[in-house]
């Protein structure tokens, strides 16, 4: 599809004769990402999928990536032009951890990195404002005449009876997406994070919490991991209260990537995406009101 584009433009940047693409990298929802090869060299090469500007600010992701290389937990990035969002950086040799089972999850070096990102006392530009970005991901689609389901109206009147309390949260600098997905396992034994779209200042528990996307397990076994002297059932309200939310936010990402055709385009079904987001978030709340914590306090 894009082949010859990346070649010449690859070559341009990076001033060599010789490029080629090894394969195209699978998974998320916005980007498409090849590794290529340069004079003998490994290199990711990105290039934004429709409708991406609607929902990440390149300047803002340039100015995290250099907050990331400095803290040394990621590759180094070669390349990113805030208008087209084309991105080259050093190829990482290992495994993503969604290709593993979560069993084989390295749960205590990605607790090692994160802790590195949240304990360092940097700062975003940008705070990610949760809340203010589930609005604006509402309007896109208010905006092209969707309606939400009732379903989803009820749900977010339960959930944001909890706005205030996840609003007074202390915010540190968070990877903001960090699925496992973005963290690579080195052939040395080593993680790696990538992907940094959606950093910004955030409850840190938000990070934990983003590890759940394929299996809400996986982040309650982080939660532990993370917290293994002091966990507690606050750490654990706000685990589920912000898996919930990322529910909600990726449901409408999902819902607008249908209402714009990209489900026939890309060969992803993301009406039945949307449709698992909502079930998702009323059995979590399902499940954290059954556990009763504020009745506790």
């Amino acid at each position: 599809m894009f082949d010859e584009f990346i070649v010449a433009k690859a070559k341009e940047i990076l001033q060599v004769e010789n490029v080629e693409i090894v394969h195209r990298l699978l998974g998320g929802m916005s980007n498409y990402t090849y590794v290529i090869k340069a004079d003998d060299k490994l290199y990711t090469f990105r290039i934004l999928g429709e409708f991406a500007e609607k929902f990440v600010n390149r300047e803002l992701e340039k100015e995290n990536i250099k907050l990331f290389e400095q803290l040394n937990v990621t590759n180094k990035t070669i390349y990113l032009d805030v208008e087209t969002g084309i991105k080259i950086a050093e190829y990482i040799e290992g495994t993503s951890l969604n290709q593993l089972t979560e069993d084989e999850y390295p749960f205590e070096k990605v607790v090692q990195k994160l802790k590195i990102v949240h304990n360092s006392n940097l700062k975003a530009q940008n705070d990610y404002n949760p809340f203010n970005r589930l609005q604006t991901y509402e309007q896109y689609l208010i905006d092209v005449n969707f309606v939400h389901p009732e379903k989803y109206n009820q749900l977010k009147k339960e959930f944001f009876k909890y706005k205030p309390y996840l609003d007074s949260i202390p915010k540190v600098l968070c990877h903001g997406d960090s699925q496992p997905s973005n963290f690579v396992l080195t052939q040395d034994g080593d993680v790696v994070i990538v992907d940094f779209e959606f950093t910004g200042n955030n409850d840190l528990i938000y990070d934990i919490a983003c590890f759940g996307n394929i299996n809400f397990s996986s982040a309650k076994k982080l939660l532990q991991y993370y917290f293994s002297d002091n966990l507690d059932d606050d750490k654990e309200i706000r685990l589920y209260l912000w898996r919930i939310f990322q529910c909600f936010q990726w449901y409408n990402v999902a819902e607008f990537k249908d209402m714009y055709g990209l489900s026939e385009k890309l060969k992803i079904d993301f009406k039945a995406v949307a449709n698992k987001y909502l079930q998702n978030i009323e059995n979590l709340m399902n499940e954290f009101n059954s556990k009763q914590f504020f009745q506790k306090k």
